[in-house]
């Protein structure tokens, strides 16, 4: 799971500077350990070739070699930089400590340490009971490694355990719990690097959140835009395991593609005014610089529930989604204008991504308070 600040937390300036995962930093760090075990001195600085081809010099800390021999433990730390990226691992100390398992030629054993999260649920691709090192990850460690050691695994095999200190408490700015990853974070990285405000991350992450509540058996999926819709949803349909509820955000084709992908047999979304009109346009993704909100629909909305003329013109020049609820629920319009969004988004969604699913839009206002529930029977 990604190790993205959800929506409603801090987040550090806004910048354009890259840094790398956690996957990077623990295959440097893995990589320093190592040369520490063949020469008994871990090295200040290291050299980790990326997933992405990339050779990268890493700063180490805290190099030692403990022990002697057989018993003899190398340990190095690689400090995260998330660069510009709002990452709730940034700064986090990615731990290697490195030994030899006698007689085991050519193994390298990869396991978890402390702050590293341990699978307990099906879907995310790792095996359950094992540490959250991602496959790419894996592989990146275990080349780095290899890339050193070949003195070493030529008699014997190598184990690799990394840790986090401090990873539990990272952990509960994520949604790894959510996912059944507990105890810690998870180590991850496709290229290496970190994108500021990577889409893609958070894409991947909607798309890894339906996959887990399918391999665990679930056959409804809650897609709400955010964490005030998603607690919302939560409320209406309590009978639903937490598992179903997937904060899609603006990702409305990737969430409904892998929905449809993973036959799930129902599919609630969560929203307001702003992404429900966006999701009427028919928009893939509803981020505000994709698009603008289409006033039209708001004024053609507005003119179906009897909205007066004047208020119908004001909707069309505004600037926003919210411009309109706020105007007609001082009507007594809320509910019907609010019925009649859903069911255009309803209409549009069935159309773009057909499937045999059964759709319902849950509808809440900007405090989280309910509206109304339009299910696709009534709009279709």
């Amino acid at each position: 799971m990604s190790g993205k600040v959800r929506k409603g937390d801090t987040r550090r300036k806004r910048g354009n500077r890259t840094g790398f995962t956690t996957g990077a930093c623990s295959a440097a760090a893995a990589r320093a350990a190592t040369c520490g075990l063949l020469d008994g001195e871990v090295p200040a600085s290291v050299v980790c070739r990326l997933p992405n081809g990339r050779e990268v010099i890493f700063a180490v800390i805290d190099g030692r070699v403990d022990g002697e021999g057989s018993d003899r433990v190398a340990h190095a730390v690689v400090v995260k930089d998330a660069g510009d990226d709002p990452d709730a691992t940034h700064g986090a100390h990615l731990t290697a400590d490195v030994r030899r398992l006698p007689q085991r030629a050519g193994e390298i054993s990869l396991c978890g340490g402390p702050g590293v999260g341990v699978v307990t649920r099906e879907g995310l691709g790792l095996a359950v009971g094992g540490p959250a090192i991602n496959p790419v990850p894996q592989r990146n460690i275990r080349d780095n490694v290899r890339a050193v050691a070949a003195e070493i695994l030529a008699v014997d095999g190598i184990e690799v355990r990394i840790s986090v200190p401090g990873g539990e408490q990272m952990a509960k700015k994520t949604l790894n719990a959510r996912l059944g990853i507990l105890d810690g974070i998870s180590i991850l990285g496709t290229t290496g690097i970190v994108r500021p405000y990577s889409t893609a991350a958070f894409r991947a992450s909607v798309v890894q959140a339906i996959d887990v509540a399918a391999a665990q058996g679930q056959s409804s999926v809650v897609l709400t835009t955010g964490g005030r819709s998603e607690k919302f949803a939560m409320r209406q349909l309590p009978a639903l395991d937490e598992a179903c509820f997937v904060q899609m955000g603006d990702f409305v084709k990737a969430a409904f593609t892998t929905a449809i992908r993973r036959h799930m047999r129902e599919v609630h979304v969560g929203a307001m005014v702003g992404k429900l009109t966006k999701m009427s346009q028919g928009l893939a993704v509803t981020h505000a610089w994709r698009a603008e909100v289409d006033r039209e629909i708001l004024a053609d909305a507005a003119r179906a529930v009897a909205a007066p003329a004047d208020l119908i013109a004001a909707i069309r020049a505004a600037e926003t989604a919210r411009f309109a609820a706020e105007k007609l629920a001082i009507l007594g319009l809320t509910v019907p204008f609010h019925r009649e969004l859903a069911s255009r988004a309803i209409r549009s969604l069935k159309r773009q991504y057909p499937g045999d699913y059964r759709l319902s839009i849950l509808v809440c206002d900007f405090d989280g308070r309910f509206i109304c529930r339009v299910d696709e029977h009534e709009a279709l």
